[in-house]
C-alpha cells in the first residue's frame, strides 16, 4: 500500500516564492517600489483612518514602510505589528525599525493562519499584501477573528490589468515576440481582487459586513531621471527584474530577450516627458467591518 503524499500547507508556493530569488530581487528594489506605490498606500491609509491608541496589523508588510506609518498614527499608546512570509524583507524591516527608533513588532508568518489571540486588533491594513492567498475566504475568515467587535479592515488592491499600464505596457510591447497566458483574476496574484463582485463575495463569505470598494487612480512613475533615456533605463531595471516580463522571458534565450528589451525600451521612450515616465495605475480601496 502506497503511503499518501501529504497535502502542501496553505500558501506553500507563495512562501517559497517570496523567500527565494524573487524575495531577494524585491529587497534590492524595495525603495524603488515603495516610492512608486506610496500614493496608492496613502489612499488606503486615509480610508483606514488609524487612531491613537489602536492596535493595528499590517498584512504583507514587506520591508515595513506602511507599518511605520501606522505606528506613528497610533502613537505610544497603540501598537503596530507587521506580518509577512518573506524573511529577506522582514530583515530589512527590522533594521529600519531599529534605525528609526520605532517600537514595531515584525513577525514572519502566514497571514492566512494568523498566530494571534482572537479580538486583538482594532484595524487590519494592507497595501497590496492580501492578493496571494490560496484560499482567500478561509484566510479572511481567520483574519476577521483577530479583530475586536466592530473592528475594521482596509486594503489596496489593483483594478483590472487594462487600467494598469505599469503591467500592460511592457507586455503589449513584446506581444509580437512571445505569447502570454491571460490573467486569471481568481488566482493568487496582483489582480486577484480586481473584480469588485468577487471581492465582495469573498469578504461576505469570510464574515465581513459594510463592504465598500472605492476606485482610486493616479500616475505610476515607471521611470525617473534627468533625461528621457535615463527615465527609460530606470524603468527597464524594474521591468526586467520584478514583474510579469521577467517571468515570461525567463529561460527563453538571449536573442529573444535582446529583442524584447529593444521593443520595450522603444515603447518606454515614447512615453517619457519632462515630468518622468508616467503610466496609468488604478486600485480599489477596500473597506469592511467585522460582522
Amino acid at each position: 500500500m502506497e503511503t499518501p503524499i501529504p497535502d502542501a500547507p496553505p500558501n506553500a508556493e507563495q512562501i517559497e516564492y517570496w523567500n527565494g530569488a524573487v524575495g531577494l530581487r524585491w529587497l534590492t528594489y524595495n525603495d524603488w517600489l515603495d516610492e512608486r506605490t506610496a500614493a496608492y498606500g496613502r489612499a488606503a491609509f486615509a480610508a483606514a483612518a488609524p487612531r491613537p491608541g489602536e492596535a493595528v496589523l499590517d498584512i504583507g508588510c514587506g520591508a515595513g514602510a506602511t507599518t511605520f506609518e501606522l505606528a506613528r498614527a497610533v502613537g505610544r499608546d497603540g501598537s503596530a505589528t507587521g506580518i509577512d512570509i518573506s524573511a529577506p524583507l522582514l530583515g530589512r524591516a527590522r533594521e529600519r525599525a531599529a534605525a528609526l527608533g520605532l517600537a514595531v513588532e515584525f513577525l514572519e508568518a502566514d497571514a492566512s493562519r494568523p498566530p494571534f489571540a482572537p479580538q486583538r486588533f482594532d484595524l487590519l491594513f494592507s497595501r497590496f499584501g492580501v492578493m496571494f492567498f490560496d484560499d482567500p475566504v478561509a484566510a479572511f475568515a481567520e483574519l476577521r477573528k483577530t479583530l475586536k467587535p466592530g473592528g475594521r479592515i482596509a486594503f489596496a488592491c489593483w483594478q483590472e490589468p487594462r487600467l494598469n499600464d505599469w503591467y500592460e505596457l511592457p507586455l503589449a510591447a513584446i506581444a509580437h515576440l512571445v505569447e502570454r497566458a491571460p490573467v486569471d483574476t481568481r488566482q493568487p496574484g496582483p489582480f486577484a481582487f480586481s473584480d469588485p463582485g468577487y471581492t465582495r463575495e469573498v469578504l461576505t463569505a469570510a464574515g465581513f459586513a459594510q463592504i465598500g470598494l472605492a476606485p482610486f487612480a493616479t500616475p505610476f512613475y515607471l521611470g525617473r531621471g534627468a533625461t528621457r533615456e535615463a527615465m527609460a533605463d530606470d524603468a527597464m531595471e524594474q521591468v526586467f527584474r520584478v514583474g510579469p516580463v521577467a517571468r515570461l522571458l525567463e529561460g527563453r534565450g538571449e536573442e529573444l530577450n535582446a529583442a524584447a528589451r529593444d521593443a520595450i525600451r522603444a515603447a518606454l521612450l515614447q512615453l517619457a516627458d519632462d515630468d518622468g515616465l508616467e503610466v496609468g495605475g488604478a486600485i480599489w480601496v477596500v473597506t469592511a467591518r467585522a460582522g
